[in-house]
């Protein structure tokens, strides 16, 4: 178990007046790490690299600076199916038809990526699926978006509401297709979360990604995505290129067992695409190793209460905390715990009530929700009385901010 220090920069950042706001817990991991470590520089403008089963950060460049996807917006068009499919509300067998809108727009006749289905023409689902994957068909796009939503632009409304559920944090989507809309933005680290999310959400549905051609109206087509071809373990997911976005990449990789996303956006050719993801992915193979940081046992810290059964709750992670560190490197650790309260009971034990940040120096290596280990109930007449009264002195903000820092280095060291 690694030792916690608790550095002396302890805050308590109010988020309205009063004393409700967002408490943060901040303590530095030692861990023995003594060599220097690798870097790695990229030429992409914007990039991610990603371990997904720690969900660490191993790399990043302009990681939340808005861009336009291209066609890799096609992922949350995906996963828009993806989740009807999953609810039962849509299969795999059901028809929609393709419109003279999607056949002008998307298909044949546009000049851009297209799976060639015919105008007017019935197509299942699946093959709008593989031809929105596998071919990046613009007419497969808005086929599946005016079949669910009735337009193109309804269905943009849900790709928002389904980011949102998602969690990303930056993604504006205006169609379904990828096609250059000045409102149409996301971060590398939207896409990378939404491939997270797709690949651990539909395992089975997510192997449309890895498919290498797909052919439809006698005509075949190989697979975008140019990590498929270099036997690296990559098996998914989008690439994009418009004129304004340049050339852009989510792609992921499995090598004994470990996984990696990586997005890469804003390079000059397809080349430069394929040749930086691809030393972004062997990169992260060779340099990393997993360290632990906590076991699923293990109490993380302390959340406030405000007027409950007992004045706080301790902080789990459900599973054990895992950061994944660059070999041989000398580098401090540095957590944070965040909440808003102090909460306010009843507390269910298993509840999501904060979260934990961890930074490896200037990134941020892994963020994860912690949950209540106990149930807490509502308080006496005579607890929440005192809590109302503690509520006004002027310095109890400040001292029960240095509780939970306590308290937290206590549990955990």
């Amino acid at each position: 178990m690694p030792f916690l220090q608790w550095l002396p920069g302890r805050r308590f950042h109010s988020a309205s007046r009063g004393l409700w706001g967002i408490w943060t817990a901040i303590a530095a991991i030692v861990l023995p790490i003594s060599v220097p470590a690798q870097t790695f520089q990229t030429t992409a403008p914007q990039a991610i690299l990603v371990d997904a089963g720690t969900r660490s950060i191993l790399f990043e460049k302009n990681a939340d600076e808005r861009l336009t996807p291209a066609s890799m917006a096609k992922t949350m068009t995906a996963e828009i199916v993806f989740n009807e499919i999953k609810s039962g509300r849509l299969s795999l067998d059901k028809e929609f038809m393709v419109s003279e809108n999607a056949w002008r727009k998307g298909g044949g006749p546009s000049g851009g990526p297209a799976m060639f289905a015919k105008v007017n023409s019935a197509v299942r689902l699946e093959d709008l699926l593989r031809g929105l994957i596998v071919q990046s068909g613009n007419d497969a796009a808005i086929a599946i978006a005016e079949g669910i939503s009735g337009t193109e632009e309804n269905f943009a409304k849900l790709m928002n509401e389904r980011a949102k559920e998602i969690g990303l944090k930056s993604a504006s989507f205006r169609n379904a297709t990828g096609l250059s809309d000045p409102q149409q933005k996301v971060s590398a680290r939207d896409l990378a979360t939404l491939a997270q999310h797709v690949i651990e959400t539909y395992p089975e549905l997510y192997k449309m990604f890895g498919e290498q051609e797909f052919t439809w109206n006698k005509i075949r087509q190989r697979n975008r995505n140019p990590l498929l071809t270099m036997d690296i373990g990559a098996d998914g997911l989008k690439s994009g290129n418009t004129e304004e976005a340049g050339y852009g990449l989510t792609g992921s990789a499995v090598q004994s067992g470990q996984r990696l996303i990586v997005v890469v956006n804003g390079l000059k050719t397809a080349q430069e695409r394929s040749g930086e993801a691809r030393k972004l992915l062997e990169w992260g193979f060779r340099s990393f190793e997993s360290r632990a940081i906590f076991s699923d046992q293990d109490v993380i810290g302390d959340a406030k209460v405000f007027g409950g059964s007992q004045s706080s709750v301790p902080l789990v992670a459900m599973k054990p905390v895992r950061v994944l560190m660059p070999r041989g490197e000398a580098q401090r650790l540095s957590a944070r715990i965040r909440y808003i309260g102090p909460l306010k009971p009843p507390v269910a034990k298993g509840t999501q009530v904060a979260r934990l940040e961890i930074d490896r120096g200037d990134v941020r290596a892994l963020e994860i929700p912690l949950y209540a280990a106990e149930d807490v109930g509502v308080g006496t007449i005579r607890q929440r009385a005192f809590d109302g009264l503690v509520e006004f002195s002027t310095g109890w903000a400040r001292r029960a901010a240095s509780n939970a820092l306590s308290s937290l280095s206590s549990r955990i060291r």
